[in-house]
């Protein structure tokens, strides 16, 4: 008898597994946020060849699949594999290299990091970022005499956050042959009572970039790898790296197709003669990891830095309102040119005189055209009806929350009562285009994906400034938030049928956070910890 309830035991469960499909691995027991068309939530999904093959309840993936690989995951919950809408990942590793002067509270906090960086490392050339002269007592720009006394004949440029400006010692200023009177374009080279002061504005800084000792391909793979690493852990698996050059994506794509990045990436080309002429001919480059078929393109500078190009004047300062970048007629026939080509083009425009320009050009340069999707990375200022030009599907606005909060202490000295209402105005821009993707523009900001979804949702820095949120009805829901670091940043990548979201057919690429990122309060979400972030459905 016993032998026979035995037998017919084996029998069943032979019979159970057989109807069973074979899978790599099963994840059961979660809070699944699957951001699908209509939000839904799920427990469970199986995984084969690296994407997502079925998603449900436990039970029901239980029953259809069988695994060698099945992760209880204890009801923590899961997220799509977030998506940096832009960032410079490459940026972020080569900065890992040079001094790092964020939260800098004086100059002399500056020399100091960069006299200790000196002590260390002894390089032939110093190269810094992340001052801001706005979070210093005396909230004006630095001047190079101190560095020229302390580093008389070792050249040193240290650019600021937003990296629009950079402050140069008199042996770099020499090395690049800046004088007094060089005329640059775009930009300023600041004079005081008619002498340098080392600071560069926007295009002078390119003279001193281009004497930069060029990074060893060994650099430029560590600079990747330690990008790679400080990005996982925190739950990215797509970065949209708003301006690279040729070598570069060439080397993000012999390490992915060696398997050592396993990071995608989506390159926006940077606006040079030599990228444009290989990559627009070229045509679009496509592989599961990399995608290439976009122009990165200044229109202007940066509010913090008084580059932005405004309508009116600076409310801080009289008769000045900011610069263009780039020539009106040369952006309009670059915008023909990339249009022709069929790739997409990214433009960052902060001020609202740069944002109306933009748009209008890409209004006209895309009549008659459909799915473009033509970008407006930061789309910082808008002023008057230029929001409607978002309601051209051929348009979408890609900006940064952080950006918001980090600028409030200042950003109304800059704009004025008015102009700082319709400022960060992210809730309008969604409500005008549909889709808003969500990115950092890391290292200028911290790397964190949770800080951008707080400061979306709170409109507040980790201090809790301001108090009752920053222009509180420009907020997002946490819905539209994820959102915009998921499917709308997909979307806004022509990647929305293949990640974004944890459905049958998508690249496996998820994360499991130790808290439920839609319902904790306020206050902890940037103290959001990713458990483990997978890739094709491998953990990382």
């Amino acid at each position: 008898m016993n032998k026979y309830f035995s037998l017919l035991g084996i029998l069943l469960i032979f019979s159970c597994n057989k109807g069973k499909q074979q899978v790599d691995s099963i994840i059961t027991n979660a809070k699944v946020y699957t951001v699908n068309t209509n939000f839904e939530t799920a427990e469970a999904f199986a995984i084969k060849d690296g994407k997502f093959v079925a998603v449900g309840t436990s039970k029901d993936i239980e029953n259809k699949f069988q695994a060698d690989t099945i992760i209880d995951a204890k009801e923590q919950t899961i997220v799509p594999g977030l998506i940096d809408a832009h960032c410079h990942f490459y940026g972020l590793g080569l900065f890992e290299q040079t001094v790092n002067l964020v939260g800098t509270t004086s100059f002399v906090d500056v020399v100091k990091r960069v006299t200790d960086f000196q002590n260390q490392k002894n390089k032939p050339f110093i190269t810094g970022h992340g001052w801001d002269q706005n979070d210093w007592e005396i909230k004006e720009y630095p001047n190079k005499a101190l560095l020229d006394r302390l580093f008389p004949d070792i050249p040193v440029a240290l650019t600021r956050i937003d990296g629009h400006a950079m402050l140069c010692n008199q042996a770099a200023l020499d090395l690049a042959k800046i004088t007094k009177n060089t005329k640059v374009a775009g930009g300023e080279i600041l004079l005081e009572k008619g002498e340098l002061t080392g600071v560069l504005i926007d295009n002078p800084m390119a003279l001193v970039e281009a004497i930069y000792p060029k990074p060893t391909r060994q650099a430029q793979i560590t600079a990747l790898l330690d990008a790679q690493e400080i990005c996982t852990n925190l739950g990215l698996t797509t970065v949209s790296d708003a301006g690279l050059n040729k070598e570069v994506i060439e080397l993000i794509d012999s390490l992915q197709q060696a398997k050592k990045l396993n990071t995608r990436v989506y390159a926006m080309v940077s606006n040079t003669k030599e990228n444009l002429d290989y990559y627009l001919p070229k045509g679009k480059i496509k592989t599961e990891k990399l995608n290439v078929q976009s122009v990165k393109v200044y229109a202007d500078g940066a509010l913090g830095s008084r580059g932005a190009a405004l309508k009116q004047e600076y409310s801080d300062m009289h008769n000045h309102f900011g610069a263009m970048v780039i020539g009106l007629e040369d952006y309009k026939k670059l915008a023909i040119r990339i249009e022709k080509a069929g790739y997409q083009l990214n433009t960052h425009a902060i001020g609202d005189s740069a944002n109306r320009f933009v748009l209008n050009t890409y209004e006209k340069t895309l009549q008659g055209k459909t799915d473009r999707r033509w970008r407006v990375e930061h789309a910082q200022v808008l002023t008057g009806t230029d929001f409607n030009y978002f309601k051209n599907e051929n348009i979408i606005p890609s900006v940064q929350p952080t950006h918001a909060t980090s600028d409030m202490y200042w950003a109304e000295e800059r704009l004025g009562k008015d102009r700082i209402q319709t400022a960060y105005a992210y809730k309008t821009l969604l409500n005008k285009s549909g889709k808003v993707a969500l990115g950092t523009d890391f290292p200028i900001e911290q790397v964190s994906p949770f800080l951008t979804f707080y400061a979306a949702v709170a409109r507040q820095d980790v201090k809790g400034f301001p108090e009752n949120g920053f222009n509180k009805k420009e907020a997002l829901s946490r819905e539209e938030a994820l959102k915009g670091m998921t499917i709308w940043a997909a979307f806004a990548n022509f990647e929305e049928h293949e990640k974004g979201s944890i459905e049958a057919g998508k690249f496996a690429d998820f994360i499991i956070l130790d808290k439920d990122i839609m319902q904790v309060p306020d206050a902890k979400l940037p103290n959001i910890k990713v458990q483990q972030t997978f890739i094709d459905g491998v953990a990382q």
